[in-house]
């Protein structure tokens, strides 16, 4: 059976790895620019994105926790989707959610960890993971870390 909602554990995944930057210290929160361009797409609270948010963004930290809750949701209906009944465990789920948060969900469906968690080659689809650790073509320190997060998650029983 396919979760139908992100878990505790899945979501701490998330925060970790998309952080809090720019954290103003007054109970707001400013936009930055993306690491790999140094501009857009510009970021704000926990990762989100989107044409709403530029240069000089300012939220609070209750608007950033309602569009990660809202962005979140989103991608746990496209991955349930693109699983297409495949059962995964609450952990996998969780650990494939925040890879499609990060890659974006069309990168998601193409991937051969989709793929290969489908088939139920669980173990294929955990080694995968680390595929994914290149911004702008270049490996990254962070997303290799995160990745590594996300694999051990993947392969951790429920």
């Amino acid at each position: 059976m396919t979760p139908t909602k992100l878990g505790p554990k899945g979501e701490a995944l998330m925060k970790k790895w998309e952080g809090y930057s720019k954290d103003l210290g007054n109970g707001k929160v400013q936009a930055y620019p993306d690491p790999a361009t140094g501009g857009a797409p510009w970021t704000i609270g926990w990762g989100s994105t989107g044409p709403d948010i530029v240069k000089g963004t300012v939220w609070t930290r209750e608007q950033a926790q309602q569009r990660f809750d809202n962005d979140a949701t989103k991608f746990v209906t496209g991955v349930a989707k693109a699983l297409a009944g495949a059962p995964a465990t609450q952990n996998q789920f969780d650990a494939m959610v925040s890879l499609a948060y990060n890659v974006g969900q069309a990168n998601f469906n193409a991937s051969t960890l989709l793929r290969k968690h489908r088939a139920g080659d669980f173990s294929g689809a955990a080694a995968q993971f680390a595929a994914w650790n290149k911004a702008a073509g270049k490996p990254m320190a962070g997303l290799t870390a995160r990745r590594a997060d996300e694999a051990k998650l993947y392969g951790t029983p429920a």
